[in-house]
């Protein structure tokens, strides 16, 4: 079911009348009516209605099935595999939109294996970019790799820093995986062992291994000189070690990346990019194939990939605002079918039932609507910070605008004299008067006190530094209405300076008229040159 991007499909052929009678009974068949039909997705074939390239051979809307809330059985199926279609530790066969990506980390991790050469590479990105989903789909394709080419596949072992409360663990992990049937405290000190071993030439007869460590820019906080040292373990002359470390923090290999390059191990470096409107809708399309009923209306899905797409870009946060919206409309339609059930009374007891029955019928409120996503939208991205920032004066927030537009270049924190070059250009392209240097500090001053930024101490106000300490997406979710409001005023001043252009033109042909001039001095000039237009107009 292409639910998210045609959004066309071609119902299962138990859905279709035979011979064109009983189409009104048969329509609505559900899976739960058939044996041949199984809830799971992976079990469902492709529709053959479904269309990549669009809506234009997709049958009537009336004979496109909508996921049906109103029997016992399908309920049950069917929201549970649309909940499992959607959920975040669903993995699924593909990762959509990262293929690049991946083939540039499998062909590093290849090259290592058949040339039995160790390596490390640094896979960082924003928080839901499909880093970690990439390298587990990688780490099975490596290893089927490895076997079809009749080379000895790598062990494997993956740890997640957040989880190792002394950074020797994971060293440890490393040589347990090298040495499994020795006594567990057969080294005290697996660091300077791992050092031993991957200095002399028997480690040639050790297994290579892939070592996939996660949230490593946890070891930033609990010990720098770990993450140094687990980048040099790929540099010993024998080394049977291939790194894969993966972060959320992008600039994380700029700041270590010279003294990484003075120890000789600098690691090769890929950035996933935050995912996109288009990237969006389409993993979410990929997600619901194999479901042979619409879920979501294109309008729904689209608001829901256009805000978390200039929010963060954060797939599991668009994951969890689609099952949030699904969720509502269970509720909603379940109350609905317990209003049916009630007795009804008075004289217009058949058109209330009849004007129900419709209702509930009706394929378009069987679907998640507009209504369903934005109020997920709201629930997901509101906190209190937001409230906060939406209550802000215009200048306050146009403050704010100008730090996430100057901190998306990957900078942690700046001055109040830059910030106040980024506040006056935005200022001037909506064609509002900034305020000075001194009162721009006072508000950082304010937004300081209200925990929105973060403000230092310097001797002179301009060399102070400041730095967010609220999420940037709630900025960007808070502020989305005056972001188009400066748009909109960008576009009026515009369109202000168009219309001066056109009656500059239409007054004068043959006396040169500067642009800059305004309409007042234009009608100054009118007179000047002598030009009856005021009798002409009033003849």
């Amino acid at each position: 079911m292409p639910a998210v991007a045609n959004f066309c499909l071609t119902p299962p052929q138990d859905h279709l009348p035979e011979n064109g009678r009983g189409a009104t009974a048969r329509k609505r068949r559900l899976r739960s009516d058939s044996d041949s039909v199984t809830p799971s997705r992976r079990k469902i074939a492709k529709s053959p209605g479904l269309s990549d390239g669009g809506c234009s051979n997709s049958p009537p809307e009336e004979n496109v099935s909508s996921i049906d809330f109103h029997h016992v059985h399908s309920d049950v199926e069917q929201v549970r595999a649309v909940n499992d279609a959607l959920h975040v530790s669903t993995a699924p066969k593909s990762v959509v939109c990262r293929e690049n990506e991946q083939n540039m980390i499998l062909d590093f991790c290849k090259k290592c294996v058949k040339q039995e050469k160790a390596g490390s590479m640094y896979i960082s990105g924003s928080p839901g970019t499909g880093k970690s989903l990439s390298v587990e789909t990688i780490k099975e394709i490596l290893v089927n790799w490895a076997n079809e080419e009749r080379l000895q596949p790598p062990d494997i072992l993956s740890m997640n820093c957040m989880f190792h409360a002394q950074t020797t663990e994971i060293f440890s992990k490393i040589l347990r995986k090298h040495y499994p049937l020795r006594d567990p405290n057969f080294s005290k000190l697996p660091l300077q062992f791992l050092h031993s071993l991957y200095s002399q030439k028997q480690a040639l007869d050790v297994k290579m291994i892939l070592v996939v460590v996660d949230e490593l820019d946890c070891l930033i906080t609990k010990d720098r000189t770990a993450l140094q040292d687990l980048f040099m373990l790929t540099t010993l002359r024998f080394s049977r070690c291939i790194l894969l470390g993966i972060a959320n923090a992008i600039d994380l290999a700029d700041r270590f990346m010279p003294k990484l390059q003075s120890l000789n191990c600098k690691p090769v470096v890929i950035t996933f990019r935050a995912y996109s409107k288009d990237q969006i809708i389409m993993i979410l399309k990929d997600r619901l194939r194999a479901l042979p009923y619409t879920v979501f209306q294109p309008q729904a899905v689209e608001l829901c990939a256009v805000r978390v797409a200039a929010a963060s870009g954060d797939m599991r946060k668009a994951l969890a605002i689609c099952s949030s919206a699904i969720g509502m409309l269970e509720a909603e339609i379940r109350d609905s079918t317990s209003y049916k059930s009630l007795p009804l009374t008075g004289k217009n007891e058949d058109q209330l039932k009849s004007a129900d029955f419709n209702w509930l019928t009706s394929q378009a409120n069987n679907l998640v609507r507009i209504d369903h996503v934005a109020a997920a939208l709201s629930k997901t991205f509101k906190s209190p910070a937001v409230d906060s920032i939406q209550s802000l004066p215009q200048h306050q927030q146009i403050v704010l605008c100008s730090a996430v537009k100057l901190f998306r270049a990957g900078k942690k924190d700046t001055t109040v004299g830059e910030l106040n070059k980024f506040y006056r250009d935005v200022c001037k392209s909506t064609s509002i008067p900034p305020v000075g240097i001194m009162e721009l500090s006072s508000m950082c001053r304010v937004l300081d006190d209200q925990g929105i930024i973060k403000l230092g101490q310097s001797r002179e106000d301009n060399k102070r530094r400041v730095a967010l300490k609220v999420d940037s997406a709630d900025i960007a979710f808070a502020l989305q209405d005056i972001v188009l409001y400066l748009t909109d005023a960008k576009n009026q001043r515009n369109l202000k300076r168009n219309k001066i252009i056109q009656a500059k033109q239409l007054l004068f042909h043959d006396v040169h008229v500067p642009l800059s001039m305004t309409i007042t001095s234009v009608f100054v000039l009118i007179m000047e040159q002598g030009v009856r237009f005021f009798s002409n107009c009033l003849q």
